[in-house]
């Protein structure tokens, strides 16, 4: 048996995400999707695209490599929110920074011409490795394989402003999980 994966490999790095709302199951007040990529037909870089109060519910997206953005708009970012399939949303160039210890907290910082954001996980579970092929799932045209680590903490900041709402727990194949969460490790698939 081959442990090499069949598949074409088209994107590898990173994925945390925020997902904040007012209420267990309520509407998110804050859907936030980082990424670091170290490759990809667009090249590396880092993008967040970020809806929340603190951005008037509308998306923004901010990036220090306008291709990647787009190239993940048009594939997995894309499949992932429909909303974001949208290439007219303008790409606002940022710089990016990270600190901490993914054990205990871990924070994304990016700093624009504007804008200052904060995205920080804390009170960390325990990792779960997740590895999906290709259109296993009905309307998932890719395959992921990553280290999901739930956080049940997490706050984003923009501006020195903190952004509503809380993370929930969630249940992900027996294991706990959360809305918000570390991806490390994450390689897409097509």
């Amino acid at each position: 048996m081959s442990i090499l994966d069949p598949n074409r490999l088209i994107m590898t790095g990173e994925n945390p995400f925020i997902r904040l709302a007012q209420s267990d199951g309520g509407p998110n007040t804050t859907d936030a999707s980082f990424w670091r990529v170290i490759t990809c037909p667009g090249g590396p870089g880092h993008v967040l695209y970020v809806k929340s109060e603190l951005t008037d519910n509308a998306w923004r997206i901010y990036s220090d490599n306008i291709a990647m953005a787009r190239w993940l708009q048009e594939t997995v970012q894309g499949m992932l929110n429909a909303e974001l399939a949208d290439t007219s949303i303008p790409v606002i160039d940022a710089e990016f920074s990270k600190a901490g210890d993914p054990r205990y907290f871990w924070t994304e910082r990016l700093v624009s011409h504007d804008d200052a954001i904060d995205l920080t996980w804390y009170n960390c579970g325990d990792p779960l490795l997740i590895h999906t092929q290709p259109n296993q799932t009905p309307g998932r045209k890719y395959g992921v394989c990553t280290v999901l680590i739930p956080a049940h903490g997490a706050r984003l900041t923009m501006n020195g402003e903190e952004a509503s709402g809380q993370p929930f727990p969630r249940d992900r194949e027996g294991k706990p999980f959360s809305t918000c969460a570390l991806a490390f490790s994450e390689s897409w698939t097509e």
